[in-house]
């Protein structure tokens, strides 16, 4: 494991590069299940194709069996906000689905998530997706050294909330991450700057808002796993594992590093040896 920093684990670059390789299986899978989504398939069936391309790329499923859970993905549809087991269920037009996957790689963890819609949504749903994406991105860009974990909370929450009336998630959070899926610090999604540990070369934090329509509360179904809003309004979920390097911001789940959006943001792209 990488070496400890106030109880935060700090990567060496070598451990940052195979981090990197399984935020590509990462990528490369939700990419592959984007292109199969679409009305009639299952969100079992989405399941085992991403279980194949994690295996089939050399890695292994962070999820299946991480504390009991049955299954290699994450499949949240509408007002399931996320850890939404794939089963029977059916994708009809007009649905989204939330997808949360995760891969390791000689003990090094990558996790990400995207919303897609299934054929059209109505406007405010589209809207929605949008605003949660931008959200994410807006977090990642607020991350600079010397700066606080919460910098990246008020960024999202600035973005969320300056687009418009919504809910926004404060008991799912996101999360460091490294030779565990989940490591100190908690990365919250609401919250004023400056706070919390302070963001270093090496330490790698997944960022993932959680945006509904409604409003911020939630309840848990009855198989223990799948989180639903309380108020029944639909939701979207992003998030991508980054890294602070001495060159800038590199998005190891993003393909292209995130490049193209930190670009954007005026945020310096700082690949190690991509």
């Amino acid at each position: 494991m990488g070496f400890l920093d106030r109880g935060l684990e700090i990567k060496t670059p070598d451990q940052v590069l195979l981090m990197r390789q399984a935020g590509l299986v990462v990528g490369r899978t939700l990419e592959l299940l984007r292109a199969a989504v679409r009305p009639g398939i299952s969100t079992a069936e989405l399941d085992a194709i991403a279980e194949d391309n994690i295996r089939s790329s050399g890695a292994t499923p962070s999820f299946l069996g991480y504390h009991g859970f049955p299954a290699s993905i994450c499949a949240s549809v509408n007002d399931e906000v996320v850890h939404g087991i794939p089963g029977s269920r059916v994708l009809a037009a007009g649905d989204v689905i939330s997808i949360d996957c995760g891969a390791i790689v000689d003990g090094w963890h990558g996790d990400a998530a995207l919303t897609v819609a299934v054929g059209e949504v109505p406007e405010e749903v589209t809207e929605l997706m949008a605003v949660t994406e931008a959200a994410m991105w807006h977090g990642i860009g607020a991350a600079r050294v010397g700066g606080r974990v919460t910098d990246i909370s008020h960024a999202v929450e600035k973005h969320v909330r300056g687009a418009g009336s919504y809910g926004i998630l404060e008991d799912y959070v996101g999360h460091g991450i490294g030779s565990a899926m989940h490591l100190p610090p908690n990365v919250p999604n609401v919250g004023k700057p400056g706070r919390g540990p302070r963001l270093v070369q090496g330490l790698a934090l997944a960022v993932e808002p959680m945006v509904t329509l409604g409003g911020k509360r939630t309840d848990v179904l009855d198989d223990d796993w799948t989180v639903v809003t309380t108020d029944g309004s639909w939701a979207a979920h992003f998030e991508n594992t980054f890294v602070l390097t001495d060159a800038g911001t590199w998005v190891l789940t993003a393909l292209d590093g995130g490049e193209q959006a930190l670009a954007t943001l005026g945020v310096p792209f700082g690949p190690l040896g991509d």
